[in-house]
């Protein structure tokens, strides 16, 4: 399959999904308003908390992301070889330079931050530095800097929002069942709605963090399509990949919280036991299968 392809699949697969979470947050709001009594006014609170949370994430999560992982920025005197190497990707991609930093940890590892290529920061560990040929090196910053390139921040934070959504209908229609509805005790749902209801608020922020994985894991392939467009040579990127997972090292600051921001799953081989269902990435085989079927 052509680079163009895979973009273009991927993008497709991505909308595909979000489709799904808004219909999943239709049908499960049906519900809620139907168990509660409330019709739909109950989404409406959950969704003004859900985003407004996500905006507190969306404008400061940046530099949280940096602080967590220890992350400090360099001038180009300070590494003129890596400093150079994000200057000229970036202006091979048409985007503002981002700020770059370092991260003093021996894995091979790098993620990017900001919410939109204005606002962008790329931050490397020393062990990808060191221990990655100059086109695989490329390959990675190439990958990081098409995640700000194609919005994903963006794209996550509205993931977020829906998996926000869901977890707050879900936790209220907890306290319904548990309590009653105080609104209209009179009016009984349809006992096939309360079974329906408690089923959903068991099984519905599973679904919502399943998709939202689904969604994490989608756009790492389009970043490697896009990184590997950027570069003209898919090779360096599969190259790095096959580095990172022959290594299987860890990172220091590893974080769940920030662990869908890296390139390669910062955790190694202390997280093998997770399926491919619940991570955050998608295994680095099916990665560089996926990089060397481009032409």
């Amino acid at each position: 399959m052509s680079m163009y392809n895979q973009i273009i699949a991927n993008k497709r697969k991505t909308n595909l999904l979000i489709v799904l979470f808004v219909v999943c947050i239709i049908g499960f709001g049906y519900v809620f308003g139907s168990v509660s009594g409330y019709g739909w006014y109950g989404i409406f609170p959950a969704a003004i908390i859900s985003i407004s949370m996500a905006l507190v994430s969306y404008y400061s999560g940046d530099k949280v992301a940096l602080a967590v992982s220890g992350a400090k920025e360099i001038r180009k005197e300070d590494n003129p070889y890596v400093y150079r190497m994000v200057e000229n990707l970036s202006i091979t991609n048409g985007m503002p330079m981002p700020k770059v930093h370092i991260i003093q940890d021996q894995a091979i590892n790098a993620f990017a931050t900001g919410r939109d290529p204005q606002h962008a920061s790329i931050a490397i560990t020393q062990g990808a530095i060191q221990k990655l040929e100059n086109e695989e090196l490329e390959g990675v910053i190439a990958h990081e800097l098409s995640h700000v390139h194609n919005y994903d921040i963006r794209v996550m934070t509205i993931v977020v929002v829906l998996v926000g959504v869901i977890a707050l209908l879900s936790n209220w229609m907890l306290h319904v069942n548990m309590l009653g509805n105080n609104r209209d005790r009179e009016k009984s749902p349809h006992p096939i709605f309360l079974v329906i209801g408690i089923v959903l608020m068991i099984i519905a922020p599973i679904v919502a963090e399943l998709i939202k994985l689904a969604v994490s894991r989608k756009r790492e392939f389009l970043a490697d399509a896009s990184g590997a467009l950027l570069t003209r040579y898919p090779e360096g990127l599969a190259r790095a990949l096959e580095k990172i997972a022959t290594e299987g090292a860890s990172m220091a600051h590893a974080s769940e919280a920030t662990a869908h921001l890296y390139f390669a799953n910062p955790f190694g081989r202390s997280r093998q036991w997770l399926t491919k269902l619940f991570s955050t990435h998608p295994p680095i085989e099916e990665r560089v299968k996926a990089l060397r079927s481009m032409s």
